[in-house]
């Protein structure tokens, strides 16, 4: 009897792992960020020239409902809070771009950069010129002109999302969203607290530092897609 031919299996596909470092972005996150964005723009128009927003009542009966003293055990975390959000606040973005750039993930590095460092110089800065609203009336730490919106706030929320991108699989991103969430209330709460800021600028901080984020995850997408690859493919330095 004649040999039937040896059975040659498909060839398996070519295209590299699928890889989950550095996160792709959710979809439609350009239009979500754009909205999120306007939004605070559209509260600093409306607190142009001095004039009382109509939430003012909102902020005033938040900050009476503060009852603590500046030397009790909260105003010590909050203080905290403050230490992390200020100068220390940049040095946790520029450790982590170093561990990246070690690795040779330096196109996740410059995404941090951006989202950590450049993002609130991009956005917070001008919306803060553009409001001119005035901070509460005796605060408990050092600040400078400009309460609205809270940029300590807003780079806790961007410093979250990078960190997510370049670091976290799946998995562990979930718990890092809720420990993220967590982070930024509890940043929101030391800023009122401290009598800083009022409880709508850190509201308007919250959201812009989302809608940043995702803006510039989804600008960086190529990037980190292509670093992605690489990470499969072992050959970051290539």
């Amino acid at each position: 009897m004649p040999r039937s031919p040896d059975v040659v299996p498909p060839p398996g596909p070519t295209h590299p792992p699928r890889h989950h470092l550095p996160a792709a972005p959710p979809r439609h996150a350009l239009a979500a960020g754009t909205a999120l964005l306007f939004l605070p723009l559209l509260v600093a128009l409306l607190l142009q020239g001095g004039r009382r927003p109509f939430f003012q009542g909102l902020d005033d009966r938040w900050a009476a409902s503060l009852n603590g003293s500046p030397d009790d055990a909260a105003t010590g975390f909050a203080t905290v809070l403050d230490r992390l959000g200020g100068p220390l606040g940049l040095v946790l973005p520029l450790m982590l771009i170093g561990c990246l750039c070690v690795y040779g993930r330096w196109r996740s590095a410059v995404f941090v950069f951006a989202a950590g460092v450049f993002a609130n110089l991009l956005v917070v800065l001008p919306l803060k010129q553009l409001a001119g609203r005035p901070r509460p009336p005796h605060t408990w730490v050092l600040v400078n002109d400009g309460s609205y919106p809270s940029g300590q706030v807003f780079g806790a929320v961007t410093l979250v999302i990078a960190v997510a991108v370049v670091l976290f699989p799946p998995r562990a991103r979930r718990w890092w969203w809720l420990f993220g969430a967590l982070y930024a209330v509890a940043m929101m709460w030391g800023r009122t607290w401290l009598h800083a800021q009022w409880l709508t600028d850190t509201a308007a901080g919250a959201v812009g530092g989302i809608g940043a984020g995702l803006v510039l995850w989804r600008a960086f997408a190529p990037l980190l897609r292509t670093e992605a690859e690489r990470v499969a493919a072992n050959s970051l330095w290539l």
